[in-house]
Parts: C-alpha cells; sequence; structure tokens
C-alpha cells in the first residue's frame, strides 16, 4: 500500500507544471477577458503584457495584488513542458517559423486536457475501491499516454472531447465504488447550483458533487471526506476547516481558486496554497 501510495505522489508530480521547462505557452497560447480573475483583455496567440523575454512572468510575486488572480489558480497539469520540450522538441515560439508557433498555441490546450485526464485516472488507480477496474484504467492511461505523444499534426486533428467522454464514462464508475465504502447518505449533487450555499458544517461524506457550482459556498467545518470532486468549481468557496481527507479528482487549481485555513484537511495528492496560508 506505501509504494503504491508514493508511486501515485509520483506519477501525479510529473503532472505539473514546471515552468523551467516551458516557453510561457499558458501566457500566450489561452485568451482571457478582463474581470475579476484578469485586470486586462488578452487574445489567443497574444503574448501576456507581463511575460518577459526568458518566457516568466514579470509580476509572479505579485499577480494577485496586480489584479491577475486567475494566473495564480491556474495550472497546466504539465502540459506546458510536454509541449515545449517533447512535442515540439525545445524549439521557441519565439524564434521558430511562424507556423509552428501558431500550431503550438493550438495543441497547447489539447495536451492540457489530456494531461488533466491523466492526473485522474492516476488518482483512480490508487483507490483500493476501484481495484475491479483497474485493467481498464490501466488501458485508458496507456492509450492517453500514447495520444500525448502525437505528432502536432495528430494532436491539432484529436477529437479530445469524444476521448475525455470515454474517460467519464469509467471514471464514474470508479467514483461509485469509492463512494460506496463512505459512511453517510452520499448525497448526489451533480452539477448542482450550490452557488452561494450555507454549507457550514455540512455532511458530505462519500458525496458527488461532480461539477458543481460551489462558487463563493460557505463549506465551513464541512465533511467532505470521501466526496467526488471532479470539475466542482470552488472558487471562493470558504473551506475553512473543511475535512477533505480522502476526497478525490480534485485538482491543485480547484484548491487555488477556494479559501481556506490551517486547519482545513487536505488529501496528499494536493497542497496547502500559499494565499491560505497568509490570510491565518
Amino acid at each position: 500500500m506505501l509504494n503504491g501510495m508514493r508511486e501515485h505522489q509520483a506519477e501525479q508530480a510529473d503532472l505539473r507544471g514546471d515552468c523551467e521547462r516551458c516557453f510561457g505557452l499558458c501566457c500566450v497560447a489561452l485568451p482571457f477577458a478582463a474581470s475579476a480573475d484578469f485586470a486586462v483583455d488578452k487574445a489567443a496567440g497574444t503574448p501576456c503584457r507581463n511575460l518577459r523575454e526568458d518566457h516568466r512572468c514579470g509580476i509572479h510575486a505579485r499577480l494577485r495584488q496586480k489584479g491577475f488572480t486567475g494566473c495564480t489558480v491556474y495550472d497546466c497539469f504539465g502540459a506546458g513542458q510536454q509541449v515545449s520540450q517533447v512535442t515540439f522538441g525545445g524549439r521557441d515560439w519565439r524564434t521558430g517559423p511562424r507556423e509552428d508557433a501558431l500550431r503550438m498555441f493550438e495543441v497547447f490546450p489539447v495536451v492540457r486536457q489530456l494531461h488533466e485526464l491523466l492526473w485522474y485516472l492516476t488518482e483512480a488507480l490508487a483507490l483500493p475501491a476501484a481495484r475491479p477496474l483497474r485493467a481498464e484504467l490501466d488501458e485508458a492511461l496507456r492509450k492517453t499516454r500514447a495520444l500525448t505523444a502525437g505528432t502536432p499534426g495528430e494532436l491539432a486533428g484529436l477529437d479530445v472531447a469524444a476521448h475525455r467522454q470515454e474517460v467519464n464514462v469509467l471514471l464514474l464508475r470508479t467514483s461509485e465504488l469509492a463512494r460506496a465504502g463512505t459512511k453517510g447518505r452520499k448525497k448526489d449533487r451533480r452539477g448542482a447550483d450550490l452557488m452561494g450555499a450555507r454549507l457550514r458544517g455540512a455532511d458530505l461524506r462519500g458525496a458527488s458533487l461532480r461539477g458543481a457550482y460551489l462558487i463563493a459556498a460557505d463549506l465551513t467545518g464541512a465533511d467532505l471526506r470521501g466526496a467526488d470532486l471532479i470539475g466542482a468549481d470552488l472558487r471562493d468557496a470558504d473551506l475553512t476547516d473543511a475535512d477533505l481527507t480522502g476526497a478525490f479528482f480534485l485538482t491543485q487549481p480547484q484548491l487555488n481558486a477556494a479559501r481556506g485555513s490551517a486547519g482545513t484537511r487536505l488529501p496528499g495528492s494536493v497542497a496547502r496554497p500559499g494565499h491560505w496560508t497568509a490570510q491565518v
């Protein structure tokens, strides 16, 4: 069990963004609009005004203060270094042909989705309750990894939505098995509109919160042990002193978008956001 957990953590460590091995792709390829998350508008394929020549952010330490909170909650799941160093063999979009740069910006979001699926599949394989599905999960992981190794042309032509749907069916079956062994009522709040909901101290053990809108919800002291949080929108959700032990399919970007405290209990696959510590 211990070796399996270490292997799981090592594999997920490779599915986190490594800016040192990336050419700032998220700061160029992706668009954003002036909002509470971003101070300005930016079109896809246009470098952010804060991106330096060395592909580093010029205001990285002050993103929140400068109105770029959206950048602080983003993670590419390692797609940036995959596209930069593997798909395009270390060719910099700044110095290479324009067509290479455009194709790089095109495939980056595709690889990001594939890497997110790798994160979920890796976590699913680490769940003891998912043992009956291990062969299918292994095959889905193998297939998804193979897709990430495709050429730029293959990645650009990939129907990633269809592949996501195929994997999602398997992840849903995994969720049902994992939550079956959790004590509690196992509430099904899949896709529920819980924006601003008062869920302080709520018993959400083993709940399905897949795709639920929990924006600005008060989850102070809530019991989320063994809950399925895949795709849940946790922006500004208050997780102060909440217990997320054993919660699964929770990603770092989701957690970064929420608020919490030193008393918030987290699964081992994610790290306590730095801005939580600053609030304590």
